[in-house]
């Protein structure tokens, strides 16, 4: 085992050191480490989760990803190889250095979107249906870091399962179509969450973000990605509303914008 693994496995224990939160299982020249981390982990409902994580390092660590395994009398076993295998993407990301630390922490920031869109999944195949499909516009104020700004919704659009456009130009729209509970999320993260930073520099929330519109529609075009477009003029902004689809929804509520 190299000496990375054992330092990385005494940092784990040190920080995860209240009873049964952390339990080295294995250690071998075979299997390397194994051992189990139980963490909670919070949702944006402020409910809390018990989570067991399972951690294999083997004896080629941190030049190859660890064996995870996931478990949790709170979610279902599919919820758990959902997180599971996004955890193994993550760490297949990852520069090759000790990395169970920082998927530990990845997991906490991402847990909602993980299960929440999991578990739209389940209820919609159980159903023997399609979920419905909404439509929500919003207006962002300004931008002041806006590369890491543009990342964040990014990031969430994709881990709630949604799509459609950023729209950037004398307007900053966001344009989302997806199940009606991951935008209901989305809104959530967006006035929760620190995603700009204030004159100051400092970070801070959004508070002057606009929901324009938050709907059901019916017939409706599906939009297939989230994409970020840059617009010059009205005329052109119009134009991208109407390849998608959604004509009537910038002549509703775009033109009146300041």
């Amino acid at each position: 085992m190299s000496e990375l693994a054992f330092d990385e496995m005494s940092v784990l224990s040190a920080i995860y050191c209240e009873k049964d939160e952390f339990e080295l299982l294995e250690k071998s020249a075979e299997k390397g480490l194994i051992f189990r981390i139980q963490m909670e982990v919070e949702a944006a409902t402020s409910e809390r989760t018990l989570l067991s994580l399972l951690f294999q390092l083997p004896t080629e660590y941190p030049h190859c990803v660890p064996e995870i395994s996931v478990s949790s009398e709170q979610l279902s076993r599919k919820q758990c190889q959902h997180i599971k295998q996004s955890l193994l993407e993550k760490a297949s990301a990852l520069e090759p250095e000790p990395m169970v630390h920082e998927l530990l922490l990845w997991l906490q920031q991402n847990f909602t979107g993980l299960t929440l869109n999991d578990q739209s999944l389940v209820e919609v195949q159980e159903e023997g249906g399609e979920e419905e499909t909404w439509i929500a516009l919003f207006l962002i104020d300004h931008m002041r870091s806006k590369t890491k700004y543009i990342k964040t919704i990014e990031k969430w659009s994709l881990e709630l399962g949604l799509t459609g456009r950023l729209f950037l130009g004398k307007l900053i729209l966001v344009l989302l179509q997806g199940a009606r509970r991951s935008i209901k999320e989305y809104i959530h993260l967006q006035r929760t969450v620190k995603v700009d930073v204030d004159s100051s520099g400092k970070r801070c929330k959004e508070k002057m973000m606009r929901v324009l519109c938050e709907t059901q529609v019916s017939d409706l075009k599906r939009i297939s990605s989230f994409e970020i477009k840059e617009f010059l003029s009205l005329e052109e902004l119009k134009g991208e509303f109407e390849q998608v689809g959604l004509l009537t929804l910038y002549q509703e509520f775009v033109p009146t914008l300041p």
